[in-house]
Order: C-alpha cells, then structure tokens, then sequence
C-alpha cells in the first residue's frame, strides 16, 4: 500500500490485483508500460528510457495534437514497442502494468488554442486512464504541473501550498483541469485502491521541444537563429525554474518505482528572471541579437520556483544538468531542425 507523502496516512483499501502472469511460476512477462501523449516532447524522452530496459514493453497512446511520430522514429516497428493513435478523451481498452498520463497539452499557444479540449483532456481523459488502471490493477502517474500553484503568494511552492489560482481565466482550462486531475487521482486512490503518483512537474526543456510553441526557452533560441530579437514580456523580471529534459524523466521513473503517491514537485530550482534568461541565450547563441520588452499575457504568474526538498528527501533525486549545460544541446537539436548551421 502507497503511503500518501501530503499527509502522511496510508490507504486502507489494498489495490486491485494485476494480471495473473504478474505471479506466474512459470513464465515471467515483460512489465508492460503504456504512455499516454508519449509522441510528445517529455513522452517521447521517457519512452527512450523505457525502452533501454529489456524487460519493458511499452505501448504509446497519442492523438498527434503537439506530438509527432518523428520523435518515436527509432523505436517505429521494435518487438517490445507499440504506437496507437488515440485520444485520451475516449476509452482504452489495453492490458498494462504502469501507466504514465502524460497526454495534455502544456503550452498556453497549444491549450489556449481549444480550452474546452483542454478540459476534457485533462479531466475525461484521466477519468479514462484511472478506469483502465482500475480494471487492470496498473500502478498509474499522473504529470501535474506548477500551474496548479497559479501565480504564487508562497516563494519557493511546496506540495504544501494549495495556490492561487484564477478559476476563469484564460489559461484556467489548463491550471484547473490539472487539479481536478489530482482530485480525480486521490478519490480513485481513496475509493477504489488505485495505485497513484502524481508528480507536479516545473518547466522544462531541452531537444524535441515544439519550435513555435510559445513556451520561453524555445522561444528565445528558436528566434536567436532566425535572427530574430528576443521577446521579453513585461516587465521582464519574472522568474522561472528551468529543469533539462532528462533530469525530468529521471524524477518521473523514480517517483513511479517508488511508494510514495505524491505529489511531489519534480523540477530545478534555479531560479531566473526573464531578462537574465534572455541575456544567457543571446550570450551564448548570438551575442549581437536585440533584447526586446512586448506586452504581456493575462494571468502570467510573477515567480515560479520549486521546493523540492522532498523529492530530495523521499526520491533521493536532484537535477544534475544546469541551464548553461542543457541550452546548447537544445540549440544543437534545433539548429538542425531548422538547418541553421553554426559560423
């Protein structure tokens, strides 16, 4: 039984048993692991790593909405992988030991883009994916997000704090559908015995990150190569935490091997401004290029930057790769995107 990390009680409902091969005297199958949104840019990350192990198979549930099958490409027609295009929004019917939910949107172009799809997702969509981890006993995570938090009163945000956010907002679709995700993952727990993680996971980057997705990172390094000025929005010193890519995967494994349900806050605490982001990424890419103050966006909150005092505590995990470590290999992978070549 999972101990629950927010307030230190432990289930007392057992969780439903899985399939029968998981005991078999006789033949040891392979841990099947499905992915939900594992075309995307952290999904497709952690499919590399799954795979790397020779005893998991893992099926990838995505719809294409941000993802693309180019980041599956190598794994496209390996015996232990299996890709399904799927909505989330509609039911699945697999048989699985873990499930990572992973499937949503998270950049404000891509989520902003249809509220209400975002909505569903996040909330039909982790209905789904709980009645699939119910039916078959599967231990299942769910990739929250800092947006919970909304635009903090508490500097750095523990698990503890429980936000503020606006609940009609534009980016609301987003922020209030990952807590009624959470929601939704306690009362199954609660309820029915589920097996649950919840990670809240900060921002993040590295390669495969969509180009034009609106996000700042990719942002500042997609418009250094082209040339472009860097788009600060004001008043620029708003802060961010940056956690590389495979830092994040590595969280996410450890907090599904291990028994603690969450939520833990997966991110790197290094904290930045805006403008000293913009500044490190035209230092390091292009010293010439304009820093430029726009307009901001609706809701933008002022600080982000994780405690994870108990992803340390509990995880034993910690980010290993610093900003100035990971921008190069995110502008590597998007000058050959881009076939931009380096002078």
């Amino acid at each position: 039984m999972a101990t629950n990390s927010s307030n230190g009680t432990t289930t007392t409902k057992p969780p439903p048993m899985p399939s029968p091969l998981r005991n078999s005297k006789f033949f040891q199958s392979n841990m099947r692991i499905l992915v939900t949104g594992g075309a995307g840019f952290i999904g497709s990350h952690l499919v590399d790593r799954l795979m790397q192990n020779e005893k998991n198979e893992v099926i990838v549930a995505d719809n294409y909405f941000t993802g693309s099958k180019d980041n599956l490409k190598k794994w496209i027609g390996h015996p232990r992988f299996e890709l399904i295009r799927h909505d989330v929004t509609e039911p699945l019917l697999v048989e699985v030991d873990q499930i990572y939910h992973l499937a949503c949107p998270a950049s404000p172009i891509f989520y902003k883009y249809n509220p209400v799809k975002t909505i569903k997702t996040n909330v039909i969509g982790t209905l789904n994916m709980l009645g699939l981890a119910k039916r078959v006993g599967a231990r299942i995570l769910l990739t929250s997000t800092s947006e919970v938090y909304g635009d903090p009163l508490v500097h750095p945000q523990p698990e503890s704090y429980w936000g503020n956010v606006n609940p009609i907002g534009v980016r609301s679709c987003y922020d209030e559908g990952k807590r009624v995700a959470e929601t939704l993952m306690f009362d199954y727990h609660r309820q029915h015995g589920i097996e649950i993680r919840i990670a809240r996971i900060f921002n993040t980057y590295g390669p495969r990150m969509n180009i034009d997705d609106g996000r700042v990172v990719s942002n500042f390094i997609a418009q250094a190569l082209r040339g472009e000025a860097l788009t600060v929005q004001k008043p620029g010193t708003q802060t961010r935490s940056f956690c590389y890519v495979s830092d994040m995967v590595d969280g996410l494994m450890r907090l599904m091997e291990g028994d603690q349900t969450g939520p833990i806050n997966i991110g790197n605490p290094g904290e930045f401004t805006m403008v000293e982001l913009a500044e490190t990424v035209k230092e390091l890419i292009k010293p010439d290029i304009e820093i430029k103050m726009v307009e901001n966006t609706p809701d933008d909150p002022r600080q982000r930057k994780p405690d994870i005092s108990k992803a340390k505590e509990v995880l034993g995990w910690e980010p290993k790769v610093k900003l100035r470590e990971g921008l190069p290999l995110m502008e590597e992978d998007f000058r050959l995107r881009l076939g931009v070549s380096k002078k």
